[in-house]
C-alpha cells in the first residue's frame, strides 16, 4: 500500500518565493470527502489525476494516485465534483534535502497559503527554512477536502 507522510505549515514571511524552482496551477475537486476515505480530481497544468486517500493516521495516511486523461479529469470537474472548485498556485522550494509544496489559493480561500514536505517517516528529521511559520499537520481546517464547506475567507466571521 501506498502512504503519503507530510506535514503541513503556515508561512511567516514571504521571502521563500526567492527560492521557487518551478510553478504549476491546479484545480483540484472532490468525489467524495467521506473522512475515511477522500478521492480527489485535479487538473495540474495539462494533466489530470485521479487520487484516493484514507483517514489520517498521525501524519500519515494511504495514498493511491493515477494520471488519467485530462479531459475526463476536467469533465468529472465541471460535472461530478463537490462545487467550489479548489484553485490555487503551486510553487516547489528545495531547501536542504527536502522539496516544499507551498500552495497559493485562490477564490474564496484567497490569501491562505501553506508548505508541507513529505517525508519517508513521521520521526524523520528535517531542516526547517527560516520562513516556515506555526506547523497546522493537525488542524483540519487547512485540510483541501475542508476549505471546499469552510473556505478560508469566512474563517475570520
Amino acid at each position: 500500500m501506498a502512504v503519503e507522510i507530510e506535514r503541513k505549515f503556515l508561512l511567516v514571511d514571504e521571502q521563500w518565493r526567492e527560492q521557487v524552482l518551478s510553478k504549476s496551477k491546479f484545480c483540484q475537486g472532490y468525489l467524495s470527502l467521506a473522512p475515511e476515505r477522500t478521492v480527489r480530481v485535479r487538473v495540474a497544468d495539462d494533466r489530470g489525476w485521479l487520487t484516493i486517500k484514507g483517514k489520517n493516521v498521525g501524519a500519515s495516511r494511504a495514498e493511491f494516485e493515477y494520471e488519467i486523461p485530462v479531459a475526463e479529469a476536467q469533465q468529472m470537474l465541471d460535472q461530478l465534483c463537490e462545487q467550489p472548485i479548489i484553485d490555487k498556485w503551486r510553487y516547489r522550494v528545495e531547501f536542504k534535502g527536502h522539496l516544499w509544496e507551498i500552495d497559493e489559493f485562490l477564490g474564496d480561500n484567497k490569501g491562505l497559503i501553506v508548505a508541507e514536505v513529505e517525508l519517508t517517516s513521521e520521526d524523520e528529521e528535517f531542516f526547517r527554512p527560516h520562513w516556515l511559520g506555526h506547523e497546522v499537520t493537525h488542524d483540519h481546517r487547512y485540510f483541501n477536502s475542508n476549505l471546499i464547506d469552510h473556505p478560508f475567507k469566512e474563517w475570520n466571521q
